[in-house]
Parts: structure tokens; sequence; C-alpha cells
């Protein structure tokens, strides 16, 4: 996948990147979040400069990522506990079924 320069403006300062054709939409919605989050933290707290700000937003962001990760992790879990008690019980329920059609076929 060829990859294409974009340019995204965070708190008016304008960042050149790089991104493949469907990510693109993503860098831009990203940097367009970042910048209001940046504004909106910038209206809510004294800072010294737009780089106090970005450090904020990352934190913030990187802090939800890491709980949703987690969370995530969590109900991977849930689901390969639940997967494998069924399979359990589907594994029961074939040996019944086996013990009752050799009980049969001895009769």
């Amino acid at each position: 996948m060829d990859e294409l320069p974009v340019t995204v403006t965070i708190l008016d300062r304008k960042y050149k990147m790089r991104a493949g054709g469907a990510d693109e939409q993503y860098l831009r919605k990203a940097a367009e979040l970042t910048d209001q989050q940046a504004r909106s933290y910038g209206k809510m707290y004294a800072y010294q400069d737009g780089q106090d700000l970005l450090a904020m937003v990352s934190l913030t962001q990187i802090s939800r990522l890491l709980k949703m990760q987690a969370g995530q992790q969590y109900k991977e879990t849930q689901l390969e506990e639940r997967l494998a008690a069924i399979d359990r019980l589907l594994d029961g329920d074939k040996d019944k079924e086996l013990s009752c059609t050799g009980t049969q076929n001895s009769l």
C-alpha cells in the first residue's frame, strides 16, 4: 500500500505525515479530535505552551486506550472460559450419547 503525504493542523501548527489510503481519514479525524481536546484543556487549565496541552491530551488518550485494552482482555478471557465450559458440557453429552448407544447395541 502506497503512503501519501498528509498535512494536519493541531493548535494552529501544521504537521506533515504519511498515511496509507484508508488510514488518512483516521489520521485527519485524530488530528481534529486532538485539536479540540487540547483547546478545551487550554480553557480549563493553566499552561506554558501548546506542548503542555498536547501532553495532557496524550496522557488522557493513552490512559483510555489502556483501560479499553484491559476491558477487552477481560472480555476475551470470560468468553474463552464460557466457551470451554460449553465445550465440556457438549463433550459430556457426547459421552452420555455414546454410552447410551453402546448399551443399546449390546442388548
